[in-house]
C-alpha cells in the first residue's frame, strides 16, 4: 500500500481511499466493481438517486438485490421477450453477483482481479453453452 495525492472521481474510488488516502490494487477492483454495475444498469454512482448513504453499490444490495437482475437490468441489454431472456437474466445475475464481490466495503473482501477476469470468463461460457442448449 502507498499513500499519495492521486486524484480520485467520486462514486468510483474504493472507501479506503476517500477516507485515508491509502491507495491499492485493491481499489482498482472497487472501481471496476461500479463500473460492471454501471454498465448493466445503466445508472451511474453520480445520479442523484444516490445521495450520501445511499450509493451505487449499497442500492443495488439493499433494494434491487431481492428483486434480481431483471428489475435494475438496462432495459436495451435485457427485456422479458428476448429469445434467451432466462439464459440472459442468469448472466446478469451472475455478473452483478462478481460486482458486488468486487466492490466490497473492505479491500481484503475484494477479488483479485485476476480472480475477476477468471469468474468473466467462466460467466461467459455457461452463457454461450445454455444457448446452445436452448
Amino acid at each position: 500500500m502507498k499513500q499519495t495525492m492521486t486524484l480520485a472521481t467520486i462514486g468510483y474510488m474504493a472507501p479506503e481511499f476517500g477516507s485515508t488516502g491509502i491507495v491499492s490494487i485493491k481499489c482498482d477492483v472497487y472501481s471496476y466493481g461500479i463500473i460492471l454495475i454501471e454498465t448493466f444498469t445503466k445508472k451511474k454512482p453520480t445520479d442523484n438517486l444516490f445521495a450520501e448513504e445511499v450509493t451505487i453499490r449499497h442500492w443495488r444490495m439493499e433494494y434491487s438485490l431481492p428483486k434480481g437482475a431483471i428489475e435494475i437490468a438496462d432495459a436495451d441489454l435485457l427485456r422479458k421477450e428476448d429469445e434467451y431472456f432466462v439464459v440472459k437474466a442468469n448472466c446478469m445475475s451472475a455478473i452483478m453477483e462478481l460486482a458486488l464481490n468486487c466492490s466490497a466495503e473492505l479491500p481484503e473482501e475484494r477479488k483479485d482481479m485476476k480472480d475477476a477476469v477468471v469468474e468473466l470468463k467462466k460467466i461467459k461460457q455457461r452463457l454461450l453453452n445454455n444457448i446452445k442448449h436452448v
